[in-house]
């Protein structure tokens, strides 16, 4: 059974489109732990609408707050504080996929991090990264968070327009294996969605086996 935390390099690059293949080829779970923002159509509501196996099972969110913003302050603006203890995984027979808000980096409170929750659930990590100029920084330096605390990175997925030479650079550097490489595209939908899962299902189970 495959568990899997699915942590992205920033915001907006992409995550949960990541976070959505990576359902789709595993016919896993999928649980979004905070959703800041959006509430009328949550992360969990885009994997679900792009998704076409029967079997995954979406996780309600723990907190679900108003504002688009880094989580400890969408969470105090709302009056309440992000427990970790409350960020338990799911109780599933089923492969999941995690999704946790923004960068490892991120704060939680005033006290913890998003590498912080990852660390307590002792699950590897899936990177997803995107080609901008800076992504070389933000992902070394995210990769270097990772090892820091000692997380285990089962591989990197680059999004977006491809960049050879800025994607061999991040490669050599971490020693990350290269799950995927997922082109711009125009609309995603199902069809877009299973395709990229069938291509990246068998380096799934080998990078899991």
């Amino acid at each position: 059974m495959i568990k899997t935390v699915v942590a992205g390099i920033g915001t907006g690059i992409g995550k949960t489109f990541i976070a959505t293949i990576l359902a789709e080829a595993l016919e896993a779970d999928y649980w979004k732990p905070v959703q800041a923002g959006n509430l009328d159509f949550t992360d969990t509501d885009f994997v679900r609408q792009h998704l076409s196996n029967r079997k995954t099972v979406f996780h309600p969110e723990v907190y679900r707050l108003s504002s688009p913003m880094s989580p400890h302050a969408a969470a105090a603006k709302d009056g309440t504080n992000i427990d970790l203890q409350k960020l338990t995984i799911p109780q599933t027979q089923n492969n999941l996929v995690i999704e946790p808000p923004g960068g490892v980096m991120v704060p939680l409170n005033q006290q913890e991090l998003n590498v912080d929750l990852i660390c307590r659930w002792e699950l590897p990590v899936i990177l997803v990264s995107k080609n901008y100029l800076g992504s070389i920084n933000h992902t070394l330096l995210t990769a270097r968070v990772l090892k820091d605390y000692d997380v285990k990175v089962s591989g990197i997925i680059f999004n977006g327009e491809a960049n050879p030479a800025t994607e061999e650079v991040i490669l050599d550097h971490t020693g990350f294996a290269c799950i995927a490489r997922i082109n711009h595209e125009k609309e995603i939908n199902k069809a877009v969605v299973k395709r990229y899962a069938n291509q990246v299902k068998d380096k799934l189970n080998f990078q899991f086996a």
